[in-house]
């Protein structure tokens, strides 16, 4: 690269310079009339990162705000590093998810390892105290020897810096299909606890007051990452590496540690993570949130390289760095908090009434602009939107209905199915018993940890059924956030709120906008009825491959839950023979989009599941009650593979047996994936309660002790073979796919 002195402002618009940095015609005449001149190289590098879709949102703002983000127990919504809601005794639960797509799709370790930590980072930048971290994983085909690659080195990625960082890892989701054969999806989710007053915002308020940098060195890791992160991959991104940032746990640890340390400090005014965009990021933000300005000495900021540009370290993405501010004249107390744990703390820079971010370097000022310019004034496009072909074909179809089968090599094929067989060789990498509150650990329908020195607990979960997405855009919505709710209800919770992480391909293509508008649409009406307020998230785009092939509309919903006392706490595994079994909600012919679909003829097509969300809302209730009750033994939602994967998956955990009488067809009996439906277990002194409470509860059978899964249609057996048989093929499948040669 040349000196950035020899690039002139002349020759960055002759040469279109900008482009380069991901920047259009219109934005860089744009950043001209703001400026009332020709941006420097450094400058140019400013606004290309902050106008990112990364960063700005630019083509989904107008998307975001469908969202309802107010609460009655909403304490921060979007717009800081991480949301928080209250859950009473002057406590609150903080959560936030992000991506980290294109570094995980050229580097998978370091991409998902990274991932983590900037999540982490989110959460304790708000004062709390992370408490566990989950992830929502999508992957190609196990059969390409790439993706089963990126596969374990993305799960490695998440063990190695998840594991040494001391955060338990407690739950999450990973699907399979062709459509991220070019492009997986790695979505990591951090919960934290904090107390109402040790709530921090990023905000650089105080005229005078100091800016200063703290944790790990600046390096040229991850210089333009958010731009990587706002365009497709193609064949030049295995070069974009060093766009990919390095983690250290160790280091992450002491941050965290010697952050919760400092914002007990009366002198700390505001404290934010150096996230996408770095410095700038930052920087500029904390100082538009408080209608300021700012002034930083680029020769202060602690460097790992020689010979650093202005332009490397404000765009430079390395790990481990926060941005604090804190009043005049107390810095040294500041910095000694920090140097108890060996970590950089150096005054930057100051507050100035200026609403200007002003860059100095070797006494020269090499940049400033308008700090409003950065932060808020990024361009926001209104994509056209248009219905996909492939969408209006499906609706025109008749109801998809599979050919008679053989039951019970369906019912193993299905349990064989990546997306549906055991996580456990995911899950075994991961601590999920670190700080020692994990109570219901992965595996389960939502993770549950106890919130020490209260009767209560938190469940959560990340959910998504891309399939359905696919099909119909906003039923998938709607099902992924009522999906999400019933996790959290069967295991003992109340919904408080969602964190969403919305992966879409190129939203420039007018059908991918379409989707992306009509899963918003979807998610947010889900959102308004079951009560439960998007308090934050993370968009990410160009998620295509090489030939312009996009994902499946991917929008994960982070869902968290209050378990009001730990005697609720409910998991989803059958406990004991003599119980009875109990299918929630009514079975209909539906297969569009289903494992069953996919495994019968290779590809997803014809209509979604149908969702009614008064029926929603109405089930969830009547067996939270249930539960609280204390008449369910155990709870399941009916998901990926219909009722026999469910009943199937309650049994494996104590390999108890079941004898099931099911009436009308059986191919949908079995394995549509209609929705709203609960598989629940209740003693048999419990009947006549539970019955009064739950509606449209339908005893189909007991659990048995022989260990044998049985289906019967009147007195005819249709499906039966020992449990330890189907739990061999569900169990070991991943496992195998992974160490087979291919």
């Amino acid at each position: 690269m040349p000196s950035m002195l020899e690039i002139n402002p002349e020759k960055i618009e002759d040469q279109r310079l900008y482009a380069e940095m991901g920047l259009k015609d219109e934005e860089y005449r744009s950043i001209c009339s703001i400026l009332g001149r020709r941006p420097n190289y450094t400058e140019v590098g400013l606004f290309s990162v902050m106008w990112s879709e990364h960063c700005s949102y630019k083509n989904s703002k107008p998307l975001l705000k469908k969202f309802p983000t107010e609460g009655a127990h909403v304490l921060q919504g979007p717009g800081e590093g991480a949301g928080i809601i209250d859950i009473g005794d002057n406590q609150a639960v903080v959560f936030k998810i992000e991506s980290h797509n294109h570094p995980s799709a050229v580097e998978p370790y370091q991409g998902a390892a990274t991932g983590v930590g900037g999540i982490l980072r989110d959460v304790f930048s708000m004062g709390a105290r992370p408490i566990a971290l989950l992830n929502s994983l999508r992957f190609g085909s196990l059969s390409q020897p790439r993706v089963k690659y990126l596969f374990e080195e993305v799960v490695r990625g998440i063990a190695g810096y998840g594991n040494c960082v001391g955060v338990p890892t407690v739950g999450g989701e990973v699907q399979f299909d062709d459509a991220y054969n070019g492009n997986p999806l790695v979505n990591a989710m951090c919960v934290g606890l904090i107390d109402h007053k040790d709530i921090q915002k990023g905000i650089a308020a105080g005229i005078g007051n100091t800016v200063m940098y703290v944790g790990a060195k600046t390096g040229r890791d991850g210089i333009h990452g958010a731009t990587f992160a706002s365009e497709e991959l193609s064949e030049e991104s295995e070069e974009k590496r060093p766009s990919v940032q390095v983690g250290d746990p160790f280091m992450e640890k002491l941050l965290i540690e010697a952050c919760l340390d400092v914002i007990h400090h009366e002198a700390l005014v505001g404290i934010q993570d150096m996230g996408a965009a770095g410095l700038t990021s930052s920087a500029s933000e904390m100082a538009s949130k408080a209608g300021t300005g700012m002034t930083m000495n680029l020769d202060l900021i602690p460097q790992r390289e020689q010979d650093m540009t202005a332009y490397e370290m404000m765009l430079s993405e390395s790990q481990e760095r926060m941005l604090l501010v804190v009043e005049k004249g107390r810095e040294e107390e500041i910095a000694n908090v920090f140097r108890k744990y060996n970590l950089e703390a150096v005054a930057v820079g100051e507050v100035t009434d200026t609403k200007r971010f002003r860059l100095v370097h070797h006494d020269e000022v090499v940049a400033d602009v308008p700090v409003d310019s950065l932060a808020e004034d990024a361009p926001v496009y209104h994509q056209p939107s248009r219905i996909p072909e492939y969408y209006e074909e499906f609706q025109r179809m008749e109801p998809y209905v599979p050919k008679p089968l053989d039951y019970l090599s369906t019912l193993l094929n299905l349990l064989k199915q990546p997306t549906i067989a055991s996580k456990e060789w995911v899950y075994d990498q991961y601590d999920s018993m670190v700080q020692t509150n994990t109570v219901v650990t992965p595996g389960s329908d939502a993770a549950v940890l106890r919130v020490r020195g209260t009767e209560k607990a938190l469940a959560m979960t990340t959910d998504c059924n891309s399939r359905y997405l696919y099909v119909d855009p906003e039923a998938g919505g709607k099902i992924a956030v009522a999906e999400a709710a019933r996790n959290i209800v069967c295991s003992g919770g109340r919904p408080l709120g969602i964190t969403d992480g919305l992966n879409f391909g190129s939203p420039e293509n007018p059908e991918i906008f379409w989707q992306m508008e009509k899963s918003v649409e979807g998610m947010s009406e889900a959102c308004r009825e079951l009560e439960t307020p998007v308090i934050g998230g993370n968009v990410s785009l160009y998620n295509e491959s090489f030939g312009g092939q996009a994902i499946y509309p991917t929008p994960i919903v982070g869902m968290v839950g209050l378990i009001d006392d730990v005697a609720h706490i409910t998991r989803s595994h059958a406990k004991k023979s003599g119980d009875l079994v109990y299918l929630i909600g009514d079975t209909y012919a539906e297969f569009g989009g289903s494992e069953l679909q996919g495994l019968l003829e290779g590809r997803h097509f014809g209509k979604a599941p149908s969702l009614d969300l008064q029926t929603e809302v109405n089930r969830q209730k009547q067996l939270l009650t249930a539960i609280r009750s204390g008449l369910v033994a155990s709870a399941h939602d009916v998901a990926e593979g219909g009722l026999a994967v469910a009943l199937a998956e309650k049994l494996f955990e104590n390999e108890l047996g079941c004898e099931v009488i099911l009436e009308g067809d059986l191919t949908s009996e079995l394995f549509s994936e209609t929705q709203s439906r609960f598989l629940v277990t209740v003693s048999k002194e419990n009947k006549q309660s539970f019955e009064q409470i739950i509606t449209d509860a339908h005893q189909i059978g007991t659990i048995t002790e022989d260990g044998v899964y049985r289906v019967k249609q009147d007195t005819v057996v249709v499906l039966e073979e020992q449990t330890s048989t189907l739990k061999e093929a569900w169990k070991g499948a991943i496992g195998c796919l992974v160490k087979s040669k291919g």
